[in-house]
């Protein structure tokens, strides 16, 4: 079974408070979720391998450790993953990004994939799937889906908001895929909003309705 981690740093914390907070706008928000993915991905990727190589500092030479060489990629889920991409990009900017867009049928509530774009040697890369909520779990596990059968196997989620509900599901479903959260939060309201949550990630990324 994947690992869940609950990343806890204090500025982590910090962050998520003034995202949740209704009054803070969508410019304010954009930031906020740009800088939590940022600091998030400094923790997804602590087991990145490292080698080394010969360098000359202004002293001396020496052997000094470096990124073996790995492959990143960053898939966000259309469209509030859209908002995780720039802060994950200012420390990985050598990851290449894909994109999954899905819509829920309003019917059977079943996510209904519209978009799937892919780099194409994805079955090289440690690939880290995001969006913001992680609610019933239905639109990660159908992002995670179209990731693998495009050839992806080596894949992380990382979301800012959950609930257990939808960690349970995402597990069930993958259980080779690790999950980061910033916060488990209480349950699922009757709309499968996540209470207390912080409203629909999308619409206040992007100011609508």
């Amino acid at each position: 079974m994947g690992k869940v981690t609950v990343l806890d740093h204090p500025l982590i914390k910090h962050k998520l408070t003034y995202i949740r907070d209704k009054n803070t706008g969508s410019k304010e928000f954009r930031e906020l979720v740009s800088e939590l993915a940022m600091l998030m991905a400094y923790e997804v990727t602590r087991d990145l391998e490292l080698e080394e190589i010969e360098i000359e500092t202004p002293i001396k030479k020496m052997m000094s450790p470096v990124i073996s060489g790995k492959k990143l990629g960053i898939v966000p889920i259309l469209r509030a993953g859209l908002g995780m991409v720039e802060g994950m990009l200012a420390l990985l900017p050598a990851a290449k990004v894909g994109h999954v867009g899905l819509y829920r049928d309003p019917e059977t509530l079943q996510a209904v994939e519209y978009y799937c774009k892919m780099p194409q040697d994805i079955s090289e890369r440690k690939l880290i799937v995001v969006d913001p909520m992680l609610a019933t779990g239905v639109s990660a596990i159908a992002a995670i889906n179209s990731v693998k059968q495009r050839g992806g196997t080596n894949i992380k989620l990382v979301c800012l908001v959950s609930v257990q509900e939808g960690i349970d599901a995402v597990q069930e479903a993958h259980p080779d895929v690790d999950i980061y959260v910033a916060s488990i939060d209480e349950k699922l309201n009757d709309h499968a909003y996540i209470e207390p949550g912080l409203g629909d990630a999308g619409d206040r990324l992007f100011g609508t309705k």
